[in-house]
Formats: structure tokens, C-alpha cells, sequence
């Protein structure tokens, strides 16, 4: 499965959500990174038949997105806000979902019980949804959304609200997904992408930043990181003159990372291996100094 994105406007009023975006996404998991608003989530809703682009061109293995009615059965979407029916059990929405997909009676009998035995909800199925935990019902979202057994997987911020264990058991679930597939998250957080995604893109108001791999991303700030070692006294001072990356509290002193494109002159600077997080930093501040 291939997805080739050409030229891919889109527009809302005077506003450019999306602003001339050219991406190829293959099998495997395919990270999107970007602040609120860099057009994540609009790129996700066309990709998914649910918005319409203002222009350009998008086909799902040479088959144009306008073809909805080959399009759809490819893909399963998983939204920010997964809404279900809070009364409904977890078998019962999976069975309701499975016959809105029309899945004949003998697919269903199959595959809702594999589907929710690999999402680990299996011994819950009787569990209504309103009882479930967050990480539970982002499970279930996995489940609903590989119901018709599609060949792309996407899910938009799908780990909001979780917590860290829960959010690498979610993206090793996707990952378990993505050998025969194409599964694309979008995220703000930068470490589950670089633990779990092999290719990147980055947006920013609408625009497309960067599209690699991961370790290139981080070789964008290759060179550039620094850990200082200052007195606490001096922590607002240094957060003023440098592009701060983390901070940590030692005693009276403190440990902080910064961006600098050249070695600091206070703080005892020691050079550090740049991570994906520094790189997309970086990329950002580089924004700010074009501003």
C-alpha cells in the first residue's frame, strides 16, 4: 500500500490549513508532529474521505480519493474524541459497529473476538463502555476502527489523556498493526513518535517542515545541544538568553539543556547527543528567528 499526497491545499475562508503538502507514505507507522493547529487533524479528515482538499491530489495505490467508494473500505479512522454508547458493553458496540459495515454474520463471529482478545479486551467484553478506563477505550478504538480489516490505520492524538505505560502499550499495539499496513499518528509528543515510527513529517501552519526519517530529524540539531550546569539563582537568567530544552534541579545547582548554535559561554557547557525532540526544537526556533 502506498498514499501519494501532490500539491495538497486546504482552505477555510482566508485561512490555509493546509498549504501546498507533497507527501509518499508507505507500510509501516508514519508519524505527523506539529503544534495545535499546524493542520494535523485536516490532513487526518482528508486522508480519511471525511473533509474535502481545496486542491491537489491524493491516490491510495494509484486509486484518486475522490473514489470513495474504494477509498473507504481501505481505510480505518480512529478521531481525537472517540464517542461511543456509554450504556452499550464492549462486545455489544462491536457487533453494532460491525453491522453498520455491513461485515456478514460469519465475519463478525470471528473476527470481533481475535480483534479484542489482541486489544486485550477480551475478558472485558461484557464491561460497559462508561466503566472503561481511558486506555480501555482507546484500545476499543483500535478495534472498531480494524473491524473491516483495512489497509490503512489512522488515528489522530490518539494518547491524549493517558499515561505514559499506557500510551508505549497503546503504540506497541499499533506497531504490532503496521506490518502489512499503513498506520499514520499524529502526536505533539515527540518521544512516543521517536519511539515508535521509523518516518516523520512535521507541519507547521499548515506547511510541510520537514519529511524524513526520524534520526534525520534529530541530526537537526546536531551540534547544538548543551548541558549547562548553573546555581539556581541563575536559572530564570539562562531561560532568557537560551533556547531551553529541560531543566533539573541538583542541590543549589541546576542541570539545563539549551539549544545554542554555538558553545555557551557559561555553565560549564557539556555537549550532548541531539535526540528527535532537540531536532524538532530546533526546527521550531529556527521559525521564530525567520519571524
Amino acid at each position: 500500500m502506498e498514499i501519494q499526497i501532490q500539491t495538497l491545499k486546504k482552505r477555510y475562508g482566508q485561512k490555509a490549513a493546509l498549504d501546498n503538502i507533497s507527501l509518499t507514505i508507505g507500510n509501516g507507522m508514519f508519524g505527523l508532529l506539529g503544534r495545535n493547529g499546524a493542520g494535523k487533524t485536516t490532513l487526518m479528515q482528508i486522508l480519511s474521505t471525511l473533509r474535502e482538499p481545496t486542491s491537489g491530489k491524493v491516490t491510495f495505490n494509484n486509486i484518486p480519493l475522490e473514489d470513495t467508494r474504494q477509498i473507504r473500505p481501505l481505510i480505518g479512522y480512529l478521531p481525537q474524541e472517540f464517542s461511543l454508547y456509554p450504556d452499550m458493553s464492549v462486545v455489544e458496540i462491536m457487533r453494532y459497529l460491525a453491522a453498520l459495515s455491513d461485515l456478514p454474520a460469519e465475519v463478525q463471529h470471528q473476527r470481533i473476538p481475535d480483534l479484542l482478545q489482541r486489544v486485550n479486551l477480551w475478558e472485558d467484553r461484557g464491561r460497559k463502555v462508561r466503566k472503561l478506563s481511558g486506555g480501555m477505550k482507546r484500545r476499543l478504538g483500535i478495534a472498531q476502527a480494524l473491524l473491516h480489516d483495512p489497509q490503512v490505520l489512522i488515528a489522530d492524538e490518539p494518547t491524549v489523556g493517558l499515561d505514559p505505560q499506557e500510551r508505549l502499550r497503546f503504540y506497541a499495539l499499533l506497531n504490532e498493526f503496521s506490518g502489512n499496513r499503513i498506520v499514520i499518528v499524529s502526536s505533539h509528543i515527540v518521544s512516543d513518535i521517536e519511539t515508535v515510527c521509523e518516518k516523520v513529517a512535521v507541519l507547521d501552519a499548515g506547511k510541510l517542515l520537514f519529511n524524513g526519517a526520524v534520526e534525520d530529524l534529530a541530526q537537526m540539531a546536531a551540534g547544538k545541544v548543551y548541558e549547562l550546569t548553573v546555581p539556581k539563582s541563575r536559572q530564570a537568567s539562562i531561560q532568557n538568553e537560551y533556547c531551553v530544552l529541560s531543566s533539573q534541579g541538583h542541590l543549589a545547582n541546576v542541570k539545563i539543556r539549551v539549544l545554542h548554535d554555538s558553545v555557551p559561554a557559561t555553565g560549564n557547557p557539556v555537549p550532548c547527543e541531539a535526540t528527535v525532540e532537540d531536532g524538532y526544537m530546533e526546527m521550531l526556533r529556527q521559525l521564530e528567528v525567520k519571524k
